[in-house]
């Protein structure tokens, strides 16, 4: 999928919050969680999410979601990570 077509889909879908962000190299978020939905794709690195103690890697074109309040841990790979996000409050 197409990161304008993605877009499109966000809007469409109620993420009135939409952004690109980037996280460097290496960086690690501990356990916390969000007072909002997310939906993500990744644009370019990749980052694991570990959820319930499962990890998951998301790598360039890979779309994940979390809902609002969810426990997570984030880690972002050796050359960072681009994604384009919405958020739904």
């Amino acid at each position: 999928m197409k990161s304008i077509t993605f877009e499109s889909d966000l809007q469409r879908d109620g993420f009135a919050e939409i952004d690109t962000r980037s996280l460097p190299p290496g960086q690690h978020n501990a356990l916390h969680s969000h007072p909002f939905e997310v939906k993500a794709m990744v644009l370019e690195g990749e980052i694991t999410l570990t959820v319930d103690g499962a990890d998951r890697t998301y790598r360039g074109g890979d779309v994940f979601t979390m809902a609002r309040g969810c426990e997570h841990a984030e880690q972002v790979g050796a050359s960072g990570v681009s994604y384009l996000v919405g958020r739904k409050h």
